[in-house]
């Protein structure tokens, strides 16, 4: 009888959702951006649709069908009522978990994601008790109230925690840069899938994340880039962490 295997580190990396949850409780989390050649996810105005190009777009869809949930914070659901699904020919069913991470329930129910909760998962995870938790249940939203951190929004570590305990191994985070540096500053980014269009924006443009609190370069979080390619005229690097 003839086998075939994968190759060990192949094997590995297929499989790294799973042993990240045995290891540490959590799941692998995966940061997606897509920014211009200087790192900027929007401009000065905050117009940020769109940067990177169709093939990039398809791209990060696969993303999506390839994890368990997709995650976001509030700023990005009133920004831009997204639909945080696969919309890939064949591959709607593989639409994953869509998670938003909102601390005083700002989210709309007339939004897409609470209009569509009963068809596609729709987690809230909350550091408020109120009415309009039970509103959002009502309409088939899963409300989780989280553990608060000094600031009073959800903590990144129970929240990675929770979600494990849940049962998912792979997050894919689509966020803005307060929600992308909270996660660098908390360790807790495993994955960088990086979309850089062939294009600038300058200093005054949005960057990728936030202030994450390095001052001197040794304490730099470190990536080892795993490949590099093309996306039609973007280019599109996938980093993984230190092992």
């Amino acid at each position: 009888v003839q086998t075939c295997a994968l190759p060990i580190s192949e094997a590995k990396e297929v499989n790294a959702g799973f042993f990240k949850r045995l290891a540490e409780g959590r799941p692998l989390m995966t940061l997606k951006v897509a920014t211009s050649l200087d790192g900027r996810i929007g401009t000065s105005e905050g117009q940020s649709k769109w940067i990177t190009g169709d093939v990039s777009r398809t791209f990060g869809h696969r993303l999506r069908a390839e994890n368990d949930a997709v995650l976001t914070g509030i700023g990005t659901v009133l920004a831009d009522d997204p639909q945080m699904t696969c919309r890939l020919p064949g591959l709607a069913e593989r639409s994953p978990v869509r998670i938003v991470l909102d601390s005083k329930l700002r989210i709309p129910v007339e939004s897409f994601l609470v209009d569509s909760a009963g068809s596609v998962p729709t987690w809230v995870v909350t550091s408020t008790k109120g009415q309009q938790a039970e509103v959002l249940r009502q309409r088939g939203v899963t409300v989780i109230e989280a553990e608060a951190d000094s600031d009073g929004r959800p903590d990144l570590r129970w929240v990675a925690a929770e979600i494990g305990r849940r049962g998912l191994t792979r997050v894919l985070i689509e966020a803005g840069a307060q929600l992308s540096g909270a996660w660098m500053r908390a360790g807790l980014v495993d994955r960088i899938a990086w979309f850089r269009a062939a294009k600038l924006i300058g200093g005054d443009g949005i960057p990728v994340t936030d202030g994450i609190g390095i001052g001197t370069l040794k304490d730099a979080p470190s990536f080892v880039r795993m490949s590099l390619g093309e996306a039609g005229s973007d280019l599109v690097e996938l980093y993984r962490s230190p092992d």
